[in-house]
């Protein structure tokens, strides 16, 4: 119980009995045992000194037959009900909780911006959305962990990068990547045939890539019994031995990563990942041929 709560009223000390004698005693009047709260249900700030076969109880009143008495009762009741369902309204913190009609308020993100399951990074990383974009917040903040309303279910940002003014549109500016748009999702002019068993943003990655690429040809997407992200279709290689194309194509993929979904790129013995984005490129140990190592292609992992 909170410091200080109920302070200017003395709690009476609840009488003791014996539970045994407590229930035959009802039993023999023709009365009941109904309406006991017992102690040993309450939080207690130790280990209880009580006698294994005494409970302290607090009994109620008896009821009366009063109409009055019932419906207020009844009233009661039905209020209490009322706010225990919309206290059970709200979601808990976690992963894949269906939002409940909840108020919201637009906001916009100051910053390409990562999106988490629960109000931490010890939690999933589910997506990364651009800067500018629009998101509906519930006004909920959690150790500086904003909660927001996507795709119907309850998630979460930094709220340090959120804000209440939309952002002018700048469309007609010069320079920068575009990373909402400008992309190519039309079928690749080399086949798709690739795309057989990929998500659909490793489809996204491809026909971005061999539109803007037309001279790479050969891509290697889903490798059944993979056990990493070939295996589930979230991997496309795109094959170059060339130094200056593969160095471009990383950088385009890398530039473009928010609107294709793009979680990692390996290339040339570096990988750069979205979890880490911060630290930039990191080298990677030497796996002892140049596949291997990722000097004939360009990996990209999709989420």
């Amino acid at each position: 119980m909170a410091a200080g709560r109920h302070r200017a009223a003395k709690r009476r000390r609840p009488r003791r009995l014996l539970v045994s004698g407590l229930i035959l005693a009802a039993l023999a009047s023709g009365g009941t045992a109904s309406a006991l709260w017992y102690d040993r249900d309450r939080p207690s700030a130790g280990p209880s000194s009580d006698p294994i076969d005494e409970i302290d109880v607090t009994e109620t009143p008896p009821s009366t037959d009063d109409p009055d008495d019932r419906a207020s009762r009844e009233e009661d009741r039905v209020s209490r009900t009322e706010e225990r369902e919309a206290l059970g309204a709200r979601a808990p913190v976690g992963s894949a909780h269906e939002a409940s009609p909840v108020a919201t308020e637009p906001m916009y993100l100051t910053e390409d911006l990562n999106v988490w399951s629960g109000p931490g990074e010890d939690t999933s990383l589910l997506t990364v959305l651009d800067e500018g974009a629009e998101i509906k917040a519930t006004g909920r903040v959690i150790d500086g962990w904003a909660e927001i309303v996507r795709g119907g279910k309850l998630r979460w940002v930094n709220a340090e990068y959120l804000s209440t003014e939309e952002p002018e549109d700048d469309s007609g500016g010069s320079g920068g990547s575009d990373d909402s748009g400008g992309l190519s999702d039309a079928p690749c002019a080399s086949g798709s045939e690739v795309e057989d068993g990929l998500v659909s943003n490793a489809i996204a990655v491809h026909r971005a890539v061999c539109a803007e690429f037309p001279e790479i040809t050969t891509y290697y997407g889903l490798r059944p019994g993979d056990d990493g992200y070939h295996g589930t279709g979230q991997a496309l290689d795109i094959m170059t031995s060339d130094s200056a194309t593969g160095d471009a194509i990383a950088a385009f993929v890398q530039d473009n990563y928010s609107a294709l979904g793009v979680s990692e790129i390996i290339w040339s013995q570096q990988i750069w990942t979205v979890e880490r984005m911060d630290e930039g490129w990191r080298w990677m140990e030497d796996q002892g041929s140049d596949t291997a190592n990722h000097y004939d292609h360009v990996h990209v992992s999709v989420y």
